[in-house]
């Protein structure tokens, strides 16, 4: 129980973190306030007790990437990067790496929306929040 708690604390400072390192690190508005928005419901995601807030949390994610007009954005799902821009992966256009990684994400985000159980939906979450990660480094 002390281990579960303490990777529960880590992941929690670990989304805390996140938004201040990205920042730091290179993309810059819009993009970058989409990207720390998905990569705190990544880690939301991470986090989870039960399937299907896991996968509600790679909805919130898929939605902050694709935009409201983007293939793939799902409006039963609250869409936590509203007004912050046309999606991460649209308003990223001309950062060649930074389109990669988010496109890469998507995919991984995806994917974790057809997992059956709750430790390959935190998997996914997982690699989907370090690909977010590079992406805002970028």
């Amino acid at each position: 129980m002390t281990c579960k708690l303490s990777q529960r604390i880590s992941t929690v400072l670990l989304v805390l973190a996140l938004p201040i390192a990205a920042q730091a690190a290179g993309l810059g508005g819009a993009t970058l306030k989409q990207t720390d928005t998905a990569i705190a419901h990544a880690g939301m995601a991470l986090g989870a007790k039960e399937l299907k807030i896991a996968h509600m949390h790679l909805h919130h994610v898929i939605n902050c990437l694709v935009g409201p007009k983007g293939k793939g954005f799902n409006a039963h799902y609250l869409d936590p990067c509203k007004g912050m821009g046309q999606g991460a992966i649209v308003d990223a256009m001309g950062n060649a790496q930074a389109e990669t990684d988010l496109h890469g994400a998507l995919q991984q985000a995806e994917m974790g929306l057809k997992t059956t159980t709750l430790a390959a939906a935190h998997a996914d979450a997982q690699q989907v929040m370090k690909t977010l990660q590079s992406a805002a480094a970028q």
